[in-house]
């Protein structure tokens, strides 16, 4: 290349380099737009499952994919995913409903919270969900008739509207990246780009040990374990006893090249079933008998969210989950010894997600990313969440659960809506996902229109 062409080219490149700079700090740089959505619809699909999942004392059959469209009065109009899942939400709530009509309850919610959007003018989406969520609790507690409705319940109602939320924030912006659309006060906890993500391999109570053995082959080094099994809390020890046993016995004696001592990681998910610290010592006890214990990573949410004993003597992290509803709920899992921030931005919203995201990293507390079963498309969102926080310790990558591919029925179709079907960042690769430049150039596809979830409109 002569010199006039390099600095033709050169001028080209610095050009796109300012062009994509603009486009990171627009939304810190230029007065957000005040954005009014004039009209809102909504609509879902029902999604199979291939046998009954279970966890929270519970089980699944199938999981309703909302989708929500807001429009701006400039024009500008986006679709927002979610993923019910009303046994996370509220467990007890869906104890006294059929699944279908527990899935009904939370739709009616979705559409009573679009109807908050169209009167709430916003300049983020953060501003917006802390403008509309006492209404929206307020409407949840008169559509199920429960006044003590968990706000797990209401926030997974809200996904699909947050998700939309964003996305015309990001356009009526100029902003077309993860990275960009993450507001000034928030960006040092989400400032890192892991290459890799080890994937968490859900082990649902009744998943046969015949999987557990075909993952490892497929590469698989961090399996996440659902305890907290159904029936009383002495019936729950033993069964979830029992189950560590004929996991570890499965798992024992299988080496990974992705941990620094060859084993493979456990991590426990209680999903708050276990009401006293007393019974999770009991488990690990078992744990440290079975030779098991040096290998769990974390243990996320054993305790019911009421329980307030501290947890600072276990010498295990313990992750809050559920109990974390907003700032001031994870102070006081992090005064009580905890020392795992869980983030499901694809199951309690993209904005609380970043709020505790910010508050753990100020503390220099680790976050992970837990899964609700989604589809494709919004495993890409949690993904961005999980690429961007600091490295997990002990594994020094990111980490983040998925387990849709192994419950959905039609699966195979369902990642065919997704607009970047097959990249090379959504595929597992010896039990990671492989984060290139295109994954951050297109922030996982999150932005590109999906032409099913558009039919449905």
């Amino acid at each position: 290349m002569d010199r006039r062409s390099f600095v033709k080219h050169a001028g080209a490149f610095a050009a796109l380099s300012s062009v994509k700079l603009a486009d990171l700090s627009a939304a810190e740089s230029l007065p957000l737009k005040k954005i009014n959505i004039v009209s809102t619809q909504t609509n879902f699909e029902r999604e199979k499952l291939i046998r009954p999942f279970g966890f929270k004392g519970g089980f699944l059959t199938e999981l309703w994919q909302i989708a929500s469209r807001m429009q701006s009065d400039s024009g500008i109009s986006r679709i927002g995913l979610a993923t019910q899942s009303v046994l996370y939400g509220d467990s007890e709530l869906f104890s006294r409903h059929s699944e279908n009509d527990g899935n009904g309850l939370m739709y009616d919610l979705v559409k009573k919270s679009l109807a908050h959007v169209e009167k709430t003018p916003f300049r983020t989406p953060i501003e917006l969900l802390d403008t509309i969520l006492p209404g929206v609790i307020e409407d949840g507690k008169r559509i199920t008739g429960k006044d003590d409705l968990n706000l797990n319940f209401i926030y997974n109602g809200l996904i699909s509207v947050d998700n939309a939320a964003w996305l015309t924030y990001a356009a009526e912006n100029k902003i077309s990246s993860f990275e960009g659309m993450i507001p000034q006060k928030y960006k040092k906890a989400l400032s890192h780009r892991n290459k890799k993500i080890a994937i968490m391999y859900q082990i649902p109570y009744g998943m046969p040990m015949e999987d557990l053995r075909n993952a490892v082959k497929q590469g698989y080094f961090v399996f996440k374990i659902k305890t907290g099994a159904p029936g009383s809390q002495s019936e729950m020890l033993q069964a979830d006893i029992e189950r560590l046993s004929l996991i570890h016995q499965t798992l024992k004696n299988y080496r990974t090249e992705q941990t620094e001592n060859g084993k493979l990681i456990y991590t426990m998910d209680a999903n708050a079933r276990y009401e006293k610290k007393e019974t999770i010592l009991r488990y690990l006890d078992h744990a440290r008998k079975i030779g098991a214990y040096d290998q769990i990573l974390l243990i996320e949410e054993p305790l019911n969210e009421k329980n307030e004993e501290s947890v600072a003597d276990i010498d295990l992290r313990i992750g809050a989950d559920e109990s974390v509803h907003d700032e001031q709920s994870a102070i006081k899992r992090l005064d009580q010894g905890y020392k795992v921030m869980v983030l499901k931005g694809i199951a309690k919203t993209l904005s609380l997600s970043i709020k505790i995201a910010k508050l753990a990293a100020d503390r220099n507390i680790p976050c992970m990313c837990a899964d609700l079963t989604v589809n494709p498309i919004l495993i890409d969102w949690n993904k961005n969440l999980a690429a961007h926080l600091a490295p997990f310790p002990m594994i020094n990558m990111g980490m983040m659960e998925t387990n849709g591919d192994m419950n959905y029925i039609n699966w195979k179709q369902m990642v065919n809506y997704h607009p970047a079907a097959h990249a090379s960042w959504t595929i597992p690769k010896n039990g990671v996902f492989e984060l290139n430049t295109e994954f951050y150039a297109r922030s996982g596809g999150i932005f590109d229109p999906s032409a099913h979830y558009q039919s449905l409109f």
